[in-house]
């Protein structure tokens, strides 16, 4: 009897396969492996065309819109390069290193907004700083900060001469700001996805509160920004950056 039984379920469990085999294989366990792997293939290359069509056509963007943005900023540039020289003594421009995507360090510019050993002044006042999380430094009254960069880092016109960043392929136009590698080495491992990206000029917690927004609230715009960026977004949040720089909100 249990062998009766045995045997049923031996041919019941060989018909069950067989039929499954029928079903989802079409032209056996060959051809089945062949299209599951093709159509695995077809996915993944299919996802890389788009990922990269999306830079390409964001890198396109920066190029077009940097190209434009100095020459119509050629007088302003002018003006502040002659106001920094006749305002306080030293060069016209401040170049750091930051970190941009994936770890690459790169040379970063701006029209110096500072005295010239403002670096080393740092030190001294690490005790005032207002940022909370304690990765970056803002002072709303920083003593290092000279008359004419109060006035071109309300603007943001500080930060024009990184279009040549931009150029370069450095920075986009759009994206999480760069940050400094003393700051990375405090990063946990949530805040390097910041790192997934090309940094930009301007970024989503730039056009909602500036340096009113601590580094978390910072970290975490920056990240719905990688999860939902698209050259759309892009398009909305450099047009959203306009009236933001023109009233020098939340800039210090």
């Amino acid at each position: 009897m249990n062998k009766r039984l045995k045997n049923e379920h031996h041919y019941k469990k060989k018909e069950i396969i067989e039929e499954l085999y029928k079903r989802y294989s079409r032209g056996g366990t060959g051809v089945s492996y062949f299209r599951s792997s093709l159509y695995y293939l077809f996915k993944k290359y299919s996802w890389i065309i788009v990922i990269r069509s999306t830079y390409l056509i964001k890198r396109l963007l920066d190029i077009i819109a940097a190209f434009i943005l100095l020459i119509l900023m050629c007088p302003i540039f002018l003006i502040t390069a002659l106001l920094i020289l006749i305002d306080s003594p030293g060069p016209i421009f401040f170049s750091q290193f930051r970190v941009g995507r994936w770890g690459r360090k790169f040379k970063f510019y701006k029209f110096r907004s500072m005295i010239v050993n403002a670096e080393s002044i740092k030190e001294k006042l690490l005790d005032k700083n207002e940022s909370q999380a304690g990765v970056i430094f803002k002072m709303k009254d920083d003593p290092r900060i000279t008359r004419v960069g109060k006035i071109i880092r309300k603007y943001s016109i500080d930060e024009m001469p990184q279009i040549w960043n931009v150029l370069k392929g450095d920075m986009s136009l759009v994206g999480p700001r760069p940050p400094l590698p003393q700051e990375v080495n405090q990063y946990s491992y949530e805040d390097r996805i910041r790192l997934d990206v090309i940094p930009g000029i301007t970024c989503i917690w730039q056009i909602s509160g500036r340096s009113d927004i601590d580094f978390r609230g910072q970290v975490k715009l920056d990240e719905e920004y990688i999860k939902n960026q698209s050259f759309w977004n892009d398009i909305k949040i450099l047009l959203k950056t306009i009236p933001v720089v023109l009233f020098g909100k939340g800039a210090y």
